[in-house]
C-alpha cells in the first residue's frame, strides 16, 4: 500500500470513528471507567441542593457564610489495545474482513480514551509480540496506533492468545483498561487471563464471521487454513462434517465465554455483518 493509499485510509477510518467517540462513546466510556479517585479542586459559595457534608467550616467561619469543598474525578488512566493480527484475522465471507472490524472498533476506543484525556498503547501479537506501542496521549499517537492497524504485516500466521497476556504483564505494571481484540480461535489461556484479571480491567471483544460458525452446503471445496497456509479439500455436503465444524465453533466461543467469566473479565461477541456501535454501547451501559 503506498502512502497516499495508507493516508486516504487512516482519514477515512478518523472520520468515522471519531465522529462515534464525539457523539457517543465519549461520555459512555468516561462514566464506564472512573478514575483513581477524588481530588480536591477548589472551595466555592454554597448553593441549594449541595451536599452539607461538603461544607468546608474553616472557611465557612472566616466569611461568616456557607462555603463548600469542589472535588473533581483524578483519570489519568491508561487503556491497552491488544490485537490480534494472526492468518485468521484476515478472513470475511460479507463486506470486510474481521481485521477491518477490528481496526474500526479499536480506533473507535482510542479515540474515546484520548478524548478524556487518558493513555492509549497498542500490542500487535499473533503467537508472538509482533509490536508493543507504549501508552501516551494525543491524536498523532491515535493516528500512528491507526495506521499500524491498517498496514503492519506480521511475521507469523498463528495465534497464542496466553503469549499476549505474559507480555502485557512484563509490560504493564500499573492497573490499566484492557481490550484483546480477536477472534479466539486458541484454547489454554484462561491460567495467565486470570492473572491479568486481578491486576487489569478486562475486556474481551471477540469479532468473528458467520461462517466461523458453519460452512454451506457447497460440495468438496479447498479450504485454506488462514494460521498455517495448508489448503486442505472439504466435503461440504457431508452433514456430519457441517456438524463437527459447527462443534468445533462453538467450543471456541463456549471457552471464550467461560473462561473470562471465570476469571471476571468483561466480553463482547460482535460478528462482522452486526453493528458494532450497539454493542459496545449496551456493554458499556451494562458495565457502568
Amino acid at each position: 500500500m503506498d502512502t497516499k493509499e495508507l493516508l486516504k485510509k487512516v482519514r477515512k477510518i478518523e472520520i468515522k470513528t471519531r465522529r462515534l467517540s464525539n457523539h457517543i462513546f465519549g461520555g459512555e466510556y468516561h462514566s464506564t471507567f472512573k478514575g483513581r479517585g477524588m481530588t480536591f479542586s477548589e472551595v466555592r459559595q454554597y448553593q441549594y441542593g449541595d451536599d452539607i457534608r461538603a461544607i468546608d467550616w474553616n472557611v465557612t467561619a472566616r466569611y461568616n457564610e456557607p462555603y463548600v469543598k469542589v472535588f473533581e474525578e483524578e483519570r489519568e488512566l491508561t487503556m491497552m489495545l491488544m490485537v490480534d493480527i494472526s492468518g485468521s484475522e484476515f478472513f470475511g465471507t460479507t463486506e470486510q474482513f474481521k481485521k477491518d472490524t477490528v481496526t474500526e472498533i479499536a480506533a473507535t476506543l482510542a479515540f474515546s480514551a484520548i478524548q478524556n484525556n487518558d493513555k492509549v498503547g497498542l500490542i500487535l501479537f499473533s503467537d508472538q509480540i509482533e509490536l508493543f506501542i507504549p501508552p501516551k496521549k494525543g491524536k498523532s499517537h491515535v493516528l500512528r496506533i491507526i495506521r499500524e492497524l491498517i498496514e503492519f504485516k506480521p511475521k507469523s500466521r498463528k495465534t497464542d492468545v496466553s503469549q499476549a497476556f505474559k507480555f502485557l504483564s512484563n509490560v504493564m505494571k500499573k492497573k490499566a483498561i484492557v481490550f484483546m481484540l480477536s477472534d479466539f480461535m486458541d484454547s489454554e489461556y484462561e491460567r495467565t487471563l486470570k492473572l491479568i484479571g486481578n491486576k487489569h480491567d478486562v475486556t474481551g471483544i471477540r469479532v468473528y464471521d458467520k461462517h466461523d460458525e458453519e460452512i454451506p452446503n457447497l460440495g468438496m471445496v479447498p479450504m485454506l487454513d488462514a494460521e498455517t497456509g495448508n489448503v486442505h479439500y472439504i466435503n461440504t455436503s457431508s452433514s456430519s462434517v457441517r456438524k463437527q465444524y459447527k462443534i468445533n465453533s462453538l467450543k471456541v466461543s463456549d471457552y471464550f465465554k467461560s473462561a473470562f467469566k471465570r476469571s471476571g473479565a468483561g466480553t463482547i461477541n460482535i460478528r462482522v455483518d452486526e453493528s458494532y456501535v450497539k454493542k459496545l454501547l449496551g456493554y458499556f451501559k451494562q458495565k457502568g
